[in-house]
């Protein structure tokens, strides 16, 4: 073992311990177990100081998880490299039924060592921060949804049809509150719902007043501003999916996105045998439903509206462009689907495939734009 020699260190990582093996850089090189340390800074510090003293070129790897992106940030910082791995795309033998700390650690600094994991984008501090706020508002969002539930199947069980057309605007909202209940412990239990819903619309208000904010601020709010062109996507709906994908340039091309997104069909052929099935659903399950919802609005004829006028006038020509291409093709293939007797879950997610195309070509087109 020289200095001259190079060294691949697979980290299994925890709450409170991090397990740590060694692969030597030759093929046949040894491999072994260095035990386990503790989660923190001093300690991480320490070791690639130890490492370094002995090996000319380190290559730190762990696989992506609730730990976050701190160690791959500390390692970068003390100039050594470091790997992401998607957990997967990490090879795995399907005859191995024993998994501990040790034994993952040693199996990814050996695929490691042989070229095998797959490494994540990584995002930077600031990104990472708006994707937690966009993360924030759809939970917020998402427990404002159970709480309408709530309020709608108490509703149901006491045979109180609200007798309008769309729930939860002024009108819904004001029926709700001249409800007269018969038992205190229902007009309780329903007066905490409606205080429930209030609290959690006010939480949805102020995050949502916080992304639009924040968008100036960000790297990538040129792309939020102009994905705004597109049909189906606002402010919110933008920074959902950009804070999700992150850098889009970082795809070669559109199917290398679809792929990313799990918007493409899955396959298992053999022979003579080809037989593909229902999407893939991999990748980032958020962004792909962002895009899935954006997508339904497609199934009216193309047109833009007043309120969307603004949005589309503020974007570069080029852009306006792809986005209104974006819009005839995708209401034309829509309503060209549901002729053929598609059912509209299946048009929807084949229009979302395509928008996520029209996406990656408006980042394309900023681009050029700014190296022109």
């Amino acid at each position: 073992m020289g200095h001259h020699s190079e060294a691949f260190i697979g980290i299994d990582t925890s709450k409170s311990r991090n397990a740590v093996a060694i692969a030597e850089g030759s093929r046949g090189g040894e491999v072994r177990y260095l035990g386990e340390l503790p989660t923190t800074e001093a300690a991480t510090r320490k070791l690639v100081a130890k490492l370094a003293t002995k090996y000319r070129h380190l290559t730190f790897c762990y696989e992506a998880g609730p730990t976050g992106y701190g160690l791959y940030r500390l390692i970068k910082s003390l100039g050594h490299e470091c790997m992401v791995a998607a957990p997967s795309l990490t090879p795995k033998k399907p005859g191995d039924r024993v998994k501990t700390n040790r034994r993952d650690a040693v199996s990814l600094a050996k695929l490691s060592r042989a070229g095998e994991l797959t490494a994540i984008w990584v995002p930077d501090e600031r990104h990472e921060a708006m994707r937690d706020l966009s993360r924030a508002r759809q939970a917020a969002k998402k427990d404002l949804q159970g709480k309408r539930q709530q309020i709608s199947s108490l509703m149901l069980r006491l045979g109180r049809i609200y007798p309008g057309k769309k729930a939860w605007g002024p009108a819904h909202m004001k029926w709700l509150m001249a409800q007269k209940l018969e038992h205190r412990e229902q007009r309780i239990a329903f007066e905490e719902l409606l205080d429930g819903i209030r609290q959690e619309g006010e939480r949805v208000e102020r995050l949502e007043k916080a992304m639009r904010e924040a968008v100036p601020e960000w790297s990538l709010g040129e792309v939020v501003a102009a994905l705004q062109a597109m049909r189906g996507i606002d402010l919110i709906a933008a920074v959902g999916v950009l804070a999700e994908i992150g850098d889009l340039s970082r795809f070669q091309n559109p199917r290398e996105l679809m792929g990313y997104l799990g918007l493409v069909p899955s396959e298992s052929s053999t022979g003579d045998r080809v037989k593909r099935s229902g999407i893939t659903k991999a990748g980032n399950s958020r962004a792909r439903r962002i895009l899935v919802e954006a997508a339904w609005s497609y199934r009216y004829p193309a047109r833009v509206s007043r309120d969307k006028q603004p949005k589309v006038a503020a974007a570069p020509r080029r852009v306006r462009e792809i986005a209104w291409k974006a819009q005839t093709r995708l209401c034309g293939r829509f309503r060209s689907l549901e002729r053929k007797g598609k059912r509209r879950t299946v048009i929807v997610t084949a229009i979302a495939r395509e928008l996520s195309a029209f996406v990656w070509a408006i980042n394309r087109e900023l681009i050029a734009h700014r190296q022109a």
